[in-house]
């Protein structure tokens, strides 16, 4: 398609991207510059937050803590799908702030760039994931040391590479609280994509056989952020539906009401230990 001959055109030039090293795939061009047109602390202003965040995926947790009067909302974030509620919860005696980070890398980085803004510093995520091993239980834990780069959020943030690793202090956050309350876990990969409906049996077989343990859709792009922007961030998941076999399996995963509360006051209480 040609440009119209237009006077309102007539600044529009191609651009060389010699600087970038233009590459065979755009994804690939990774650009290290420190700021971008779009910085969140030029557009957020901070907040009296605490310093430690919990970003919790499971929204009837967080629902539970505003009516039974223990989360307080203290900010909030804006997109097109309207508020995105911050709010703060006491953990031995200490504040906590507690969001729900969005699904899909994109969304979830986004949020975690916001709330880095607003002045949160050290963050635990918790969530669920889909797992490639039947072995593994619905509940079982699993902390990701490391996540496969299928998705694409990661790459504006840190060079193309085949896996981005997990803050190695926020690993060991995770695991002192783990140990304290005898609860068994699994160090692992994990494998991150932004298309859950193309895990295709050729892909779950190549993963399975790289390491990974859990198939999900942002700790990839978590990890970028925080390593890009300087600050601790640990990942508690639980194993949830099983992408194994030839037919998937829910194993109703989304229901485990007890094993998501536990879960959350697990990652409540780690975002203390950073």
């Amino acid at each position: 398609m040609s440009v119209p001959q237009d006077e309102h055109f007539s600044g529009l030039r191609s651009v060389p991207v010699a600087h970038l090293g233009q590459r065979e795939y755009p994804i690939l061009e990774f650009d290290p510059s420190a700021e971008a047109l779009l910085e969140p602390n030029r557009l957020i202003k901070p907040a009296d937050v605490p310093e430690r965040c919990v970003l919790c995926f499971f929204r009837e947790m967080i629902d539970q803590l505003v009516s039974d009067g223990r989360g307080e909302e203290i900010a909030a974030l804006h997109s097109e799908m309207g508020r995105h509620p911050i709010y703060e919860i006491q953990v031995n005696g200490q504040r906590v702030a507690v969001a729900h980070p969005g699904l899909g890398g994109p969304l979830a980085a986004g949020t975690l760039e916001e709330i880095i803004a607003l002045g949160c510093r050290k963050f635990v995520v918790c969530g669920s994931a889909g797992v490639l091993h039947r072995e593994l239980a619905v509940g079982h834990l699993i902390v990701p040391i490391a996540a496969v780069r299928d998705e694409g959020t990661s790459y504006h943030y840190l060079p193309p590479s085949r896996q981005v690793d997990a803050d190695a202090h926020g690993i060991q956050a995770v695991e002192r609280v783990l140990r304290r309350q005898n609860i068994p876990y699994l160090l692992a990969k994990t494998w991150t994509t932004d298309a859950f409906y193309r895990e295709t049996r050729a892909k779950i077989v190549a993963r399975r056989a790289e390491g990974c343990v859990t198939v999900e859709m942002e700790a990839a792009a978590f990890f970028a952020v925080a390593r890009f922007r300087g600050v601790p961030l640990a990942q508690i998941l639980y194993g949830g539906d099983d992408c194994s076999g030839d037919l998937w399996d829910s194993r109703h995963y989304h229901t485990r009401e007890e094993i998501r509360r536990r879960l959350f006051e697990l990652a409540c209480e780690a975002s203390l230990e950073l």
